[in-house]
């Protein structure tokens, strides 16, 4: 089995160029919107195609980067005019026309590559075009080329590569879905089968003609027109097939249950299996129960190279992290999470749930370790900065105190700013300092109360706001402090203090350094 190991692009959708390094089973690519994540699936399927008319029905104007386009009408000169290019390259392939230096790297590469560039041919019409009509760029004059590393025609009818898209946005397209079942079909069976199906079935239906539908045309009357079957390409085996569970045919399904039956059936091994599934968001209709039947289908898959978008954080974090492909939307290149140690990878697959997607795809992140301070975090943060945190391109996020290291890690691997906030538990030095030494940073930093006396969040805002809370809570109370009833109701608390005095409220100090930190360029 062949493996993808890199996509290199140029001037292709969003970027001008960039590079993707693969591994060779999971392969997940996450990013936020308009980050590029349908694009690098459409470029690998496109390459694995070899269809020159799949690139046409896209058309070259939807594929070349809008930057390029632009900063060519600066010159708007033959010379100048750019080349896409789209390159996938593999560890190695049973024929050695895909080895060669025909590549960027300009070294020998098992892969293949897409060209579209100018026609040299036609160089003198496109001077012409260019001088008369400065605003339109000449798409018609490009020429499409798939090529093999080592300088030969690639032709991807052939199916050298079997591989199969599967959108879930598109659950619903009937053309999407038929042409999943005939990719689908094609993988599963041999030419001989299929010359053999197609055969049968299409004698299948003269014999209909002439056994059923005589009776019909005998009665209608003998004459030159008669019922018949249609037999035209555009009615045979391939466009009738349909895909059944448990006789119910799969567009008869609901949405979700669609998209798993799509995925599963592609999973599945069989004698003449497929090298390469790429599925764009396989969370699309499914229930939590079907994610995680998903998910573990596809973690028992062998013999295939998996190429997943997704905005799903159980998704990316239970096919393990270090499989993890980040994509910005404000970036030019790709990042990796296969550096995280296998403890903190092992402990987001377990993790009963976790926002992890929110996390790496933020530029400033303010943890906190309980739901008191993050029913109030927003709040403070307004009070501080009389700004939301959205505006400020801040994401407050949840998360139990024992897995802040484990985040902690991922914002220095990816160089997120993240400020910490959490409870001191009466020793500062050890539970606060000493225990993330390892883990602060220039992009991430720990704050705390510094008075081990102020032992938690509640004592410290206690501390701050007693007329306020004494006012809201004084009066119901019997035998418990109002300090005793806020730490043993701390959500209900928070939530009263917030929706009643929630303008009048003093945040600690700690968190308004924090905030103050976290902000700062």
């Amino acid at each position: 089995m062949s493996n993808i190991t890199k996509l290199r692009a140029f001037n292709y959708k969003k970027f001008k160029f960039i590079e993707i390094n693969f591994k060779p089973s999971n392969n997940v690519i996450v990013g936020d919107n308009e980050s590029g994540k349908s694009s690098i699936l459409l470029a690998i399927d496109l390459l694995l195609s070899g269809s020159r008319s799949k690139v046409e029905s896209l058309g070259l104007d939807t594929l070349f980067n809008n930057d390029i386009i632009q900063d060519f009408f600066k010159t708007n000169t033959y010379e100048t005019l750019p080349t896409l290019t789209l390159e996938l390259y593999f560890d190695k392939t049973d024929d050695d026309q895909f080895y060669g230096k025909n590549n960027s790297l300009t070294d020998n590469h098992y892969g293949i590559s897409l060209i579209c560039s100018p026609i040299e041919e036609v160089s003198l019409d496109i001077v012409s075009v260019l001088k008369n009509n400065n605003s339109n760029f000449p798409f018609e004059y490009y020429s499409i080329s798939f090529m093999k590393f080592g300088g030969h025609p690639y032709l991807g009818f052939r199916k050298e590569f079997k591989h199969i898209l599967l959108d879930n946005s598109s659950i619903n397209n009937e053309y999407a879905t038929n042409s999943y079942i005939k990719t689908l079909y094609n993988s599963s069976v041999s030419t001989s089968e299929k010359n053999k199906h197609l055969f049968e079935y299409r004698n299948y239906k003269l014999n209909f003609r002439k056994e059923i539908l005589k009776e019909l045309n005998d009665k209608t009357g003998k004459g030159k027109y008669e019922f018949s079957i249609k037999n035209s390409n555009k009615s045979n085996l391939e466009s009738d097939l349909t895909i059944t569970e448990d006789n119910i045919d799969l567009q008869n399904r609901g949405k979700g249950r669609q998209c798993f039956i799509k995925t599963e059936f592609a999973l599945q091994k069989n004698d003449n299996e497929l090298d390469f599934i790429l599925l764009e968001e396989p969370e699309n209709h499914l229930s939590h129960l079907h994610m995680h039947n998903l998910i573990e289908r596809i973690n028992e898959s062998k013999n295939k190279q998996l190429f997943i978008a997704t905005h799903s954080n159980m998704i990316s974090s239970r096919l393990d992290l270090r499989n993890t492909i980040l994509l910005n939307s404000n970036s030019k290149a790709s990042i990796n999470l296969s550096n995280l140690t296998p403890a903190t990878a092992k402990f987001f697959i377990k993790a009963p749930d976790n926002n992890i997607l929110e996390f790496i795809l933020s530029k400033k992140i303010l943890l906190v370790e309980g739901d008191a301070e993050y029913i109030f975090a927003a709040k403070f943060f307004e009070i501080i900065t009389r700004n939301k945190p959205n505006k400020m391109g801040v994401h407050i996020i949840s998360v139990g105190g024992t897995s802040f290291k484990r985040y902690m890690e991922i914002a220095n691997l990816l160089e997120i700013k993240t400020a910490v906030v959490r409870d001191n538990d009466g020793d500062h030095e050890n539970n606060c300092i000493k225990n993330y030494e390892k883990y602060v940073s220039k992009y991430v930093k720990v704050f705390y109360e510094i008075d081990d006396e102020i032992k938690t969040f509640e004592i410290a805002l206690y501390k701050l706001n007693k007329l306020i809370c004494d006012q809201l809570f004084l009066p119901k109370l019997k035998t418990r402090s109002v300090q005793q009833y806020m730490l043993d109701e701390k959500t209900d608390c928070a939530y009263d203090i917030l929706d009643k005095k929630g303008d009048e409220i003093k945040p600690p100090q700690y968190i308004i350094d924090a905030i103050s930190w976290l902000i700062k360029d």
